[in-house]
This record gives structure tokens, sequence and C-alpha cells, in this order.
């Protein structure tokens, strides 16, 4: 019994050990990727997008969304309120 003891708490520091280095491994790695990617972004930076290709983005984009016309609300309206009496739970 003894002897089943002593295996446990070899195990036990063993996993310990092991969970320690992983987590200090994947720390040093986070922090090595993110020293790299500052260099990096030191010396090739994003290009600067124009503001005029955005502006006429946002425009169509309005255009085009204008808003749903009442018709269709309408129909959606009376749809739902049809699925509510077809379907309700009264009993």
């Amino acid at each position: 019994m003894e002897n089943l003891q002593e295996l446990f708490i070899e195990a036990g520091t063993l996993m310990l050990a092991g969970m320690v280095f992983v987590f200090a491994f994947l720390g040093l790695l986070i922090v090595f990727i993110n020293v790299v990617l500052v260099r990096l972004a030191k010396k090739y930076p994003d290009a600067i997008v124009e503001s005029r290709a955005t502006n006429k983005r946002n425009n169509k984009k309005q255009e085009g969304n204008a808003g749903v016309s009442p018709a269709v609300v309408a129909a959606i309206s009376s749809a739902v309120t049809q699925y509510r009496q077809q379907h309700s739970t009264k009993k």
C-alpha cells in the first residue's frame, strides 16, 4: 500500500510539472508572437484606404436599403396573425 501512495505522489508531481511546462511554453510563445508582430507592423504598415471609395460604397448601401415597403410589412403582419390564430395553444 505504501508503494501505491508513492506512485500517486510521483504521478501527481509529474502531471503538475508537465502542466507548468506547457503553460510557460504557451505564455512565452504568445509573448514572442506579439513582439514579432509589433516589429513587422512597424516595418510593413497597412495601406491607407481612400475615403472616396468608402463614401461611394456607403451611398450605394443606403440607396439600396431605403426601407421595407409598407405593403411587405402588412403582408408579414397578416401572415403572423393568421399563423398565431391557427396554432394557438388554447385547450
